[in-house]
């Protein structure tokens, strides 16, 4: 037996620590927290990338630069040790604290020593090290959530729609007992948790001194430890949910460095822990009852290039994308793919590619943002597929919104304060413009809003922002949005014998900042009578018609959605100098032009020509070069871009009727009957229904058409008036 305690000291760091049971665990099994702390310092200090010779050692570097938080990726975590990796995946709130410890200790261990206040060298003081988790596996759906997911990692990905203030979170409550003062300290739960008190103090009493009674305690805030938290409002992004649905929001946590870095309208991938919280003391008997909640652990806003949607595209998508974008026809299969079951308008399925696509934003050295987003709005007849359009926009884009004019207000449209039940406290809530940030709002029914709505979006349109300043809240919100609208003329039809005012019953602020407008009207042609209809009987009788022409490349709803998204990521075109001499020239003639034809009629143009259009032309130019992922907009795109700006813009600017009509001696003659029975049979000052006076002018045998085409002249002239939306007809002196 002699020499049996000499030589080497044996030892295990395997922690004897017990089950619930009372049997200590077996360490080779189960993962104890003490070999989990010391592998957690492994993996901080150890893990590293091959760069050629050189080793990276990326996590100890990044504590080095940033001591108070640390990105780690799942991914790393799983190829140093799986088993550390799935406990923090299935038991994050055991398991991150300790990695939290751990990296406060390795921080300490990379920090030289620091002269301490008597000259000896002391350890450097670390404060705590936040752990932000990130992942590369797809976001599982909010609506999936369930008992399941309970205390365990999730990933979901939404719109951040409203945020709280900060509030103080104590992590450690100090407590102070009322009879003997002795002060105890309890550690609080993360996230929306509360503390346990005790409900007896743990002092013995003295002989003669009073023992202390049932619940002494008293919390003493101000010795207690606190961090920063702050509540976000999660909703499902749009395009996720399901028809007929209401889209679903979760309550998130978020505290320490998280705090205060998102905006309402923001798009986020969320990692954290599925966790639940009373909702209110006040409801008794439902103990069992809790509220979930996902106290987050990992932040990731979306970007804005490819919002939405999975950004990475495959080797062979890229290839197959590139190839496709140097075909000569590139650009006129994209444009039978838009709208591939709507027939003809092929001059608006073009603008809607430009729509779809965009243009390239730029950001000025001084600050100043040009928008890249392309405006069109579609103004005409009913059953010309104006809805369709904005449905097949809407099902296509990569981010959409659709709403209608009549049931949108300007809260709706731009954002809202909306105070909290519970807390009292007011915050915002995103409202269409802000949650299609990125993408595309479709605006059906567009004249029938009421103007105060209408004013809402003319920030959002040209300086792609929302301002607000409501109950104490003043803020700037991104809405870097196209907008797609679709109106109606006020009389329902598009009438030619009216003016262009008459026919766009929209003011000239709005008109301006549409880059195209589209005047559609139904057009009573026998041909082509023929082959709509019969068009339209092959898609009720087989639907195939809708998918015969769209290509290989586009093949389903998501090709056509995809090749928009590469485009929007990878390719931001620029002018070339040609092309910009070209463009120029062409402005100045179309003002010339528009100038003189006002000189001619005597009144402004119904749709203004400013520098916007200028722009508008540049935008296009830009879109139609990035549908062929061309880096330059040479001149051929600059012809189609003014192409399309004469056959929408231009057309509508000189639609309508014209004063100086070419009209033949007896039209002029009839008209000016016309003129003086409407004068007889209307004294000055006296209003009549305009259809009563057409009908008594037929009695007397005048056509209708004749009449109504005097009352318009004489409209011109001031010398009658509507009122009552063009019902009531009121001769003026």
């Amino acid at each position: 037996m002699s020499g049996w305690d000499e030589g080497s000291v044996y030892y295990s760091d395997q922690a004897h620590f017990q089950d619930r049971n009372g049997d200590p665990k077996n360490g080779e099994e189960d993962l104890t927290l003490h070999s989990a702390l010391r592998k957690f310092r492994e993996f901080i200090r150890g893990f590293h990338h091959f760069n050629g010779e050189k080793r990276d050692f990326p996590y100890r570097e990044s504590l080095v630069h940033n001591p108070d938080h640390l990105t780690v990726a799942i991914e790393d975590l799983q190829a140093f040790d799986a088993g550390l990796s799935d406990k923090i995946r299935r038991s994050p709130v055991e398991f991150l604290p300790l990695f939290e410890t751990a990296a406060a200790d390795v921080l300490a261990s990379l920090r030289s020593k620091v002269a301490g206040e008597s000259g000896e060298m002391e350890e450097p003081l670390t404060g705590d090290v936040q752990i932000f988790l990130s992942s590369k596996e797809n976001s599982v759906s909010m609506r999936s959530l369930g008992a399941d997911h309970m205390s365990k990692n999730v990933k979901i990905s939404g719109i951040a729609i409203a945020a709280s203030r900060v509030k103080a979170k104590a992590t450690y409550v100090t407590l102070l007992c009322k009879n003997c003062k002795s002060i105890k300290t309890v550690p609080c739960r993360p996230g929306l948790g509360g503390a346990i008190i005790p409900r007896s103090c743990d002092h013995t009493p003295q002989a003669g001194e009073e023992p202390c009674p049932l619940d002494p305690w008293v919390v003493a805030p101000d010795k207690s430890k606190y961090v920063d938290m702050q509540t976000l409002k999660l909703q499902e992004n749009p395009e996720d949910v399901p028809t007929g649905e209401l889209p679903r929001n979760i309550l998130l946590s978020v505290d320490r460095h998280l705090v205060q870095t998102i905006v309402p309208g923001t798009r986020l991938t969320v990692i954290g822990i599925y966790s639940v919280f009373q909702a209110s003391a006040t409801q008794k008997g439902a103990v069992g009852v809790r509220q979930p909640y996902i106290r987050v652990v990992g932040l990731e806003q979306a970007r804005e290039a490819n919002a939405g949607g999975p950004s990475t595209f495959s080797l062979d998508e890229d290839l197959k994308f590139k190839e496709f974008a140097q075909s000569p026809d590139a650009y006129s299969k994209i444009c039978t793919s838009v709208g591939p079951s709507i027939y003809g308008h092929d001059d608006v399925k073009k603008a809607l590619a430009c729509l779809l696509f965009g243009g390239s934003k730029k950001s000025l050295p001084d600050g100043v943002r040009l928008r890249g987003d392309i405006h069109v709005l579609l103004l005409g007849d009913p059953s010309t597929a104006k809805s369709q359009f904005l449905k097949f926009v809407e099902k296509t884009a990569p981010i959409a919104v659709y709403t209608s004019g009549k049931g949108s207000s300007a809260a709706g449209l731009t954002a809202s304060v909306i105070q909290d039940s519970s807390s009292r406290e007011f915050y915002l809530e995103g409202g269409a413009m802000v949650l299609a940030d990125g993408g595309v709002v479709c605006i059906d029914e567009f004249d029938k809003m009421r103007p105060e709505d209408r004013v809402a979006i003319h920030e959002a349109m040209e300086q792609q922002t929302i301002s607000i300043a409501k109950a104490g809240i003043t803020t700037v919100l991104n809405s870097r949005t196209s907008v797609l609208a679709a109106a109606n003329p006020p009389s329902g039809r598009y009438d030619d014998l009216k003016t262009a005012q008459d026919n766009i019953d929209l003011q000239t602020t709005i008109l301006s900042r549409f880059d195209l407008i589209f005047i559609v009207k139904d057009i009573r042609a026998y041909a082509q009578d023929k082959l709509i209809a019969s068009h339209i009987i092959k898609v009720h009788a087989s639907g195939s018609v809708a998918t015969q022409n769209s290509t290989d490349v586009f093949r389903g709803e998501q090709g056509l959605k995809r090749y928009i998204q590469y485009c929007r990521a990878n390719c931001q075109p620029r002018l070339s100098e040609k092309a910009a001499e070209m463009l120029q020239n062409k402005y100045v003639e179309i003002r010339q032009r528009m100038r003189q034809q006002s000189h001619e009629s005597g009144r402004a143009s119904a749709v203004p020509i400013t520098v916007r259009q200028l722009e508008a032309i540049i935008r296009l130019s830009e879109s139609l070069a990035k549908m062929t992922l061309t880096y330059v907009a040479t001149e051929e795109h600059v012809e189609e871009a003014f192409r399309l700006f004469n056959v929408s813009t231009m057309d509508a600017a000189r639609s309508g009727i014209n004063e100086h009509l070419n009209l033949t001696p007896e039209i002029a003659n009839e008209i000016q009957q016309a003129e003086t029975h409407i004068k007889r049979r209307m004294g000055i000052g006296s209003h009549m229904s305009e259809r009563r006076l057409i009908d008594d002018l037929s009695r007397m045998g005048m056509n209708e058409s004749i009449v109504r085409r005097a009352l318009l002249i004489m409209h011109q002239r001031s010398e009658v008036e509507y009122k009552r939306e063009r019902h009531v007809v009121i001769r003026k002196a």
